[in-house]
């Protein structure tokens, strides 16, 4: 095993709403409503953890009894949770989803206030997390300040730096860091958004041309997930689809962050990358497959078992 992944990024109670009967605007819709734990880089270290790795998370939530729940839950997974700031006199931070019947995200709304409490002052400070780790992942909850600290230590420190864009309206942050990253995982949206492309709906095609868009920017390996479709790749070596593989579709939430997960556990293990981004597509199939945004007993030999070759 390698030393271990710092991630940095948002902790979320994800409150999520799935229609019993279509959404009709304007008005109440019967539906199934669900909490649970969730924020990005917090999915991405519960993951990790899971999976057997020594992860370490950078955060912040609430003094309230939500922070404390979701602190608890991540703990849970064997996430070090030592350096999380739980800041007085602010709420945990909060994420809604509308999904539509068959589980695809229609609209969503995201608090991340609290986060402005991660300062890139606060990051140097910590700035032997970063030196001592073997891989850096982060999320776009950071403040453009805090962003450029975590890319400079990653550069100053030589560990390769993972970023997911985390939304379409936070995207922008990595425009300027393109070059500096090992992986970056986008949606199909969000990597037409990075790359000041307009988005014209689904296209494996264009995104496969996106994919190798990001790698002609410097980027060392571009995932595009494409929802219950699978996911296209690039790297300086090779591009493919690997399609999704599951029986039914119950929810999409946390499945980029499965896969930015599964693809950084086999990275920091030495795996072949196209082995590491198998993994991250065994890992969304199984993470489509439930109402939770990170699989409960999510394990190395489950993503194997779901293996697409």
């Amino acid at each position: 095993m390698a030393r271990h992944i710092l991630v940095v990024g948002a902790t979320l109670l994800d409150t999520k709403g799935k229609p019993l009967a279509g959404l009709e605007p304007g008005t109440s819709n019967p539906a199934n409503i669900t909490h649970t734990r969730g924020g990005t880089a917090r999915n991405v270290a519960e993951n990790l953890g899971r999976l057997g790795a020594e992860v370490i998370l950078l955060s912040a939530v609430g003094d309230d009894e939500m922070g404390q729940r979701l602190l608890n839950q991540t703990a849970a997974a064997n996430v070090n949770l030592d350096y999380v700031q739980v800041v007085p006199e602010h709420h945990t931070g909060a994420y809604i989803a509308i999904l539509d019947e068959d589980g695809a995200l229609s609209v969503a709304l995201d608090d991340v206030s609290v986060m402005e409490r991660i300062t890139s002052r606060y990051l140097y400070d910590h700035r032997r997390l970063f030196k001592d780790a073997g891989m850096i992942m982060a999320d776009c909850s950071l403040l453009p300040d805090a962003w450029k600290m975590v890319a400079r230590m990653a550069q100053q420190y030589k560990v390769p730096l993972c970023a997911d864009p985390t939304s379409t309206r936070l995207a922008y942050k990595l425009r300027p860091y393109l070059s500096e990253l090992h992986l970056v995982v986008p949606n199909e949206v969000e990597a037409a958004t990075l790359l000041e492309i307009d988005f014209l709906g689904y296209d494996p095609d264009l995104s496969m041309d996106l994919a190798r868009q990001f790698v002609r920017a410097g980027v060392q390996n571009a995932v595009i997930t494409l929802s219950d479709f699978g996911l296209v790749y690039a790297t300086s070596q090779e591009t493919g689809y690997i399609p999704a593989s599951y029986t039914r579709m119950v929810d999409s939430t946390g499945t980029g962050d499965a896969v930015t997960s599964a693809i950084i556990f086999g990275m920091v293990n030495d795996l072949p990358a196209i082995e590491s981004i198998r993994l991250g597509a065994a890992a969304a199939s199984l993470t489509l497959q439930t109402s939770e945004t990170v699989v409960p007993d999510l394990s190395l030999d489950m993503l194997y078992d779901h293996l697409i070759v």
